[in-house]
């Protein structure tokens, strides 16, 4: 039944007595809140119908039905908890916060959206700085059963931080103790006060989140995202909200996360996704994969587009309908060169070039005859005029980002190397014969943001967006990085995450600073550090920061605030018997948790694929999202920003032995939110060499 803070109540009056037993009448609040919904969810369909109706050659009820229908999708019930908890003003207003906006009959809020200024002091309110709040509570949910009720007196010390020994809200805890679902869910339940700063900072703010495993950094930047377009709904659904993840594999990890906020029109993709007209079919050393991204580049893309342009062979007679006019070698270069220099695209001055080609005539035309000569005209003349076109495309050529890209790699040695300042080492790295065909070429991941930059030095800069947020940001190089910041509209609304300590990427530029260098160095951008991790246990955590110290030693170490019974679990296995034990430990973890992976070098697992088929274990290929039942196979530059419940290190030793090798290690002792095991016949990295847990 409706309690007395069925709605929220705007008078001066005391707090209503504590309610004899919260979970029933929150209960009851909680049910009437998912009738209320539906009721929503109806109109909104009802409308969408009409609208739908109306929509043929109606253009403004076409716009109406997209948009109800973008509605009922963030209205539709998708099994997580509606609402999460209530707030309680000194002045008596008590609010109900949730996932989304609920509205009653009369259409007051009967559950506030989380996004909400009045939701703030539900996440930040302390005992020391309670945020004239007088009551919290907190709802632990199986998903529409409320279990229990934590309320929080800020007028009674004893009753404020209700939190375990290791000083995390239990819905929290409730939260990290179930098994993950291969897919990583909001946190809108569990926001923690440093976190909300972030999430909530303004939108024309590039902000960098750094935060270690476990942090929370991806959910944050993803619910910055959900906020900016709570808080710039209309100009953000018009210039759309952009989210680039390091692979389909870690797309996959976090695609619901905004849906499961309502929030629909965003695009969620990779870079390569921005630009696949040029699909990616080679692999190149890390020297030179690591001279792509040099920002350099930019300079010598820029000359070899420059380099194509050529002087005036000669004078040259151009023929109108009012007769020929000759125009000097020395008058066409000036018009080039004016254009050259007149800014824009080259396409833009391209077209300058010519446009100014056809004033020029029109204006000897016009002094001849003594009346002036339409311009236009004049150019239709002049486009016709073939020996004239033939001077013209050969002077300022058309150019395309592949076929300028694969000129360069041919005659690399050229003065375009120069003018980037590179050296003849570095020039033999890039220098390649052409293929037949500019579609027939070997075009390289690093090769991407070249074309990229290519393309928008040429042509016109890509489709840009409201917001950008860009996730695992420590590894895009300077050039990948200026691919990122062309995305968005003003250059400063961007939502960069990552974690120096997992920096793998040959090319990646080490530290924040070169990282806003790169995008430009937006006005007023901040660098924001988490240090508190939530995720994995401290036990793991205490175990990878060894090696985060000798990987990046300027960075903090991230404190897990989470303990477990479970230490990590290293075993020396007997020669022969590692295929064996990894089908063991697989079926036993498999047994007790949801999602479990093995994570070695891409050759070993290769390796142990069909071994391990062969002895009946169920595994996923790397590169496949986790699943239950599956024991995935996970090569570790994959597994960045990805959680198992349980995680097998197979050979660390191999590991450490590539290139970047630690940090790789680093990546994937912790990838475990439960259970970590590690199997070794070769000896083990000092640091691991730890009694069995």
């Amino acid at each position: 039944m409706p309690t007395a803070a069925s709605s929220p109540r705007r008078s001066d009056a005391p707090l209503d007595p504590p309610d004899p037993d919260p979970v029933e009448a929150e209960q009851g609040y909680l049910d009437r809140a998912y009738l209320l919904l539906a009721q929503m969810e109806r109109r909104a369909a009802a409308a969408e119908r009409d609208a739908a109706e109306r929509a043929p050659g109606d253009w403004d009820a076409t716009v109406a039905q997209r948009r109800l229908l973008e509605r009922l999708a963030s209205l539709r019930e998708d099994g997580s908890p509606l609402c999460f908890g209530r707030i309680d003003e000194e002045r008596g207003t008590a609010w109900h916060i949730g996932r989304r906006h609920v509205e009653d009959e009369s259409g007051d809020p009967f559950v506030v959206d989380w996004r909400a200024s009045v939701a703030v002091p539900f996440y930040r309110a302390t005992f020391a700085h309670p945020l004239d709040l007088r009551r919290r509570r907190r709802f632990l949910l199986d998903g529409r059963r409320l279990e229990e009720v934590l309320e929080e007196d800020f007028a009674d010390p004893d009753t404020v931080g209700r939190t375990s020994a290791a000083g995390l809200p239990d819905p929290l805890l409730a939260t990290l103790g179930r098994a993950r679902s291969g897919e990583m869910h909001d946190i809108v339940a569990t926001i923690a006060a440093d976190q909300d700063r972030i999430i909530r900072a303004p939108t024309d703010r590039t902000v960098v989140v750094q935060g270690g495993p476990g942090t929370g950094k991806t959910a944050v930047g993803l619910h910055r995202a959900a906020f900016l377009l709570y808080e710039h709904r209309q100009r953000l659904e018009r210039e759309g909200v952009l989210v680039l993840g390091p692979n389909r594999l870690f797309l996959a990890y976090i695609a619901q996360v905004l849906p499961s906020l309502g929030e629909v029109a965003v695009t969620q993709t990779t870079l390569p996704g921005l630009v696949t007209a040029w699909p990616v079919r080679a692999e190149e050393s890390a020297p030179a994969a690591r001279l792509k991204g040099d920002p350099r580049m930019a300079a010598v893309l820029a000359a070899e587009a420059d380099a194509a342009l050529r002087p005036a062979p000669g004078d040259v007679h151009v023929a109108t309908r009012w007769g020929s006019v000759r125009l000097g070698a020395k008058t066409l270069d000036e018009l080039l060169d004016a254009a050259r220099v007149s800014g824009g695209t080259a396409r833009d001055r391209r077209s300058r070039f010519r446009r100014a080609l056809s004033a020029t005539v029109a204006h000897q035309l016009s002094d001849r005859r003594g009346s002036a000569a339409d311009e236009s005209v004049v150019a239709q003349d002049l486009a016709a005029d073939r020996r004239l076109q033939v001077v013209l495309e050969r002077m300022w050529p058309a150019q395309s980002a592949p076929a300028l890209l694969r000129r360069f790699y041919s005659r690399a040695r050229t003065g375009a190397a120069r003018a980037g300042g590179l050296d003849s080492t570095e020039v033999g790295l890039l220098a390649r014969a052409p293929r037949r065909s500019v579609r027939d070429e070997p075009w390289t991941e690093a090769d991407l943001a070249l074309l990229d930059e290519a393309q928008s030095l040429l042509a016109a800069p890509p489709r840009r967006y409201g917001h950008v947020v860009v996730d695992e940001a420590q590894d895009l190089s300077p050039m990948a990085l200026r691919m990122v910041g062309r995305r968005s509209l003003d250059g400063r609304s961007l939502t960069v995450l990552g974690d120096l300590g997992q920096a793998t990427a040959p090319g990646a530029p080490g530290d924040w600073g070169a990282t806003l260098a790169a995008l430009g160095d937006p006005p007023g951008a901040a660098v924001e550090e988490l240090h508190l991790g939530y995720r994995v246990p401290a036990a793991i955590m205490d175990l990878a920061n060894h090696f985060l110290a000798e990987a990046a030693p300027h960075l903090r170490p991230t404190r897990s605030v989470r303990t477990t019974d479970d230490a990590p679990d290293i075993r020396a296995v007997a020669g022969g018997a590692l295929v064996d034990e990894l089908v063991a430990s697989a079926r036993l973890l498999s047994a007790a948790h949801h999602t479990v992976a093995a994570i070695g070098v891409a050759a070993q697992l290769e390796e142990l694929a069909p071994q391990l088929r062969e002895r009946g274990l169920a595994t996923d290929p790397p590169g496949r999202p986790p699943r239950a039942g599956f024991l995935a196979l996970v090569r570790p530059e994959e597994a960045k920003g990805l959680e198992f419940d349980a995680v097998i290190i197979v050979e660390p030793g191999a590991l450490v032995a590539l290139p970047g090798g630690t940090g790789l290690l680093y990546i994937a002792l912790t990838r475990a939110v439960q259970r970590l095991t590690v199997l070794h016949e070769r000896a083990l990295p000092p640091g691991l060499g730890l009694p069995r847990g």
